[in-house]
């Protein structure tokens, strides 16, 4: 086991934070409540009053996250020690908000960029921000599983031999269900054709910290990656860093558009739990990873021999040439069940007082995480266990409840994705729309990967699947309320 860098015990703003709220200084400045003393009295006694006391603003004792030349300073620095950057940037507007930096940092208007098209809908703002042009990777897909698998290296490198002017490729490294782009095999193709290589790895900042994990974005060669500290690890919600690598990346172009797009009141409870996160995981990540492992690992195993549920392992998604998977995420077929993930979903929370990440059509997707305990994963499998075997003594068909596949996503750029969404627009009927041009992002949730970008020609195959996503009870986002009409360029 390696040894912890001493330097990662600190923790400089929080340090100053808890000193700044012990020297009991009067305040004239924001936030109103000053120190919880003008709170609501029902939130105060629910939360206790400590936490109010450290909602601070920008003061010389605790920095200013625009311009960091103290104690948020040092903690950015300590970060980027920890995860091998040259630069990290503390973001409060999530992954999201560091996403749109990341694009408009990298690219410039009219510039062709590779993006895998599994990408969360933040990577497609950026795009629009940047006003840049994306080409699409296409995604691997299931289709017994019914399960957007990831991008494959040899697709990326078609890829760029089909468009030798694009300098930056954009993928999603792991996707929400777990599974990786092999970005080694990506990174190695720049030994043949100089790129930028950029990494939403929103769902990866424990990676770096145990062998036994995917390779993380930036050992592997990435240029910049977004992580959610908040989702596997200790940050609170809203909470993510920005790493960057100096050479193919401006730092101080990253810099001056994080500058642009985060807020001016950044929330110092949710940056001191991003120096916390770092110091729990540069010290204690190891060992803390190697528990969440175990525990994902025998729930695995035990779902695995459940009838009517797969869970599939690590050894099967390297034996299929996918990249890798991260086995913290337990991503669950109940197609054999002849139930929907959605129904699964609910029966557990109903039924059983357990709540998963997220359902689709096929699958529940449940996060070990440090969080959890085993009687946690016991308790989940029990329940699991109990509705597979109802749903087999039901013997209800299985095919009848299983939607239709996502096509393969091919819709021609009509015109650039920023002159399309502020172009003049108007909502048509779905089936009406098919051959017109798209005027917003049409996102499915779960997982939240967009179908439709502005400036596209809607597909009649797209449209349908839009359709039948939302016959079976995902959310639409970008079609009206009704989940019946969309929005075209007028």
């Amino acid at each position: 086991m390696a040894v912890p860098d001493p330097r990662q015990a600190r923790t400089p703003l929080f340090d100053a934070m808890v000193e700044l709220a012990q020297s009991r200084k009067v305040s004239f400045h924001t936030p109103g409540h000053k120190s919880g003393k003008g709170i609501s009295t029902r939130f105060r006694k629910f939360v206790g009053p400590k936490i109010f006391s450290i909602d601070l603003t920008t003061l010389d004792e605790v920095d200013s996250l625009q311009k960091p030349v103290g104690v948020i300073k040092e903690a950015q620095e300590l970060a980027a020690l920890a995860y091998g950057a040259d630069a990290s940037f503390f973001l409060l507007n999530g992954t999201t908000g560091g996403n749109h930096a990341m694009v408009v940092s990298s690219t410039r208007p009219g510039e062709k960029v590779l993006v895998a098209r599994n990408c969360h809908k933040s990577i497609i703002v950026g795009v629009i921000l940047a006003g840049a042009r994306p080409i699409f990777v296409p995604v691997e897909y299931d289709t017994e599983r019914r399960l957007a698998l990831n991008v494959r290296a040899d697709d990326i490198e078609k890829a760029l031999r089909a468009e030798p002017d694009a300098r930056t490729l954009l993928v999603t490294s792991p996707n929400y269900y777990g599974y990786t782009v092999d970005l080694g095999a990506v990174a190695r193709l720049r030994e043949r054709r100089e790129f930028t290589l950029l990494v939403d790895e929103a769902h990866g900042p424990h990676l770096k910290f145990h062998a036994d994990l995917p390779l993380d974005a930036l050992t592997a060669g990435a240029d910049i990656c977004v992580q959610s500290t908040h989702k596997i690890i200790g940050g609170m919600t809203q909470a993510s860093i920005l790493h960057a690598r100096a050479g193919r990346v401006d730092l101080s172009r990253v810099a001056a558009s994080l500058k642009s797009l985060q807020t001016t009141s950044p929330s110092y409870i949710l940056m001191a739990s991003l120096d916390l996160a770092r110091m729990q995981m540069a010290t204690e990540g190891q060992k803390l990873l190697t528990r969440v492992i175990e525990l994902a690992e025998e729930a695995r195993a035990k779902i695995n021999r459940i009838p009517g549920l797969v869970c599939r392992t690590r050894e099967e998604a390297r034996s299929e040439g996918l990249g890798d998977i991260d086995v913290t995420k337990l991503t669950i077929s109940v197609i054999g069940t002849g139930r929907t993930g959605y129904q699964v979903s609910q029966e557990l929370n109903r039924r059983f007082d357990i709540q998963v990440e997220m359902a689709d059509p096929a699958h529940v997707l449940v996060i070990v995480s440090i969080g959890d305990r085993k009687d946690d994963l016991s308790r989940l499998v029990s329940a699991l266990d109990e509705i597979a075997r109802e749903a087999q003594a039901e013997a209800r068909p299985k095919a009848a409840l299983v939607s239709a596949a996502p096509p393969r996503i091919d819709n021609p750029l009509a015109i650039l994705p920023r002159d399309a969404f502020f172009a003049p627009s108007r909502f048509v009927p779905l089936e009406e729309a098919v051959g017109k041009v798209s005027a917003d992002i049409v996102t499915v949730y779960p997982p939240g990967i967009p179908v439709l970008i502005p400036g596209e020609t809607i597909a009649r195959e797209v449209a349908e699947y839009v359709r039948a996503m939302a016959r079976h009870g995902s959310i639409m986002d970008g079609l009206d309320e009704t989940n019946t009409r969309i929005k075209i360029v007028a």
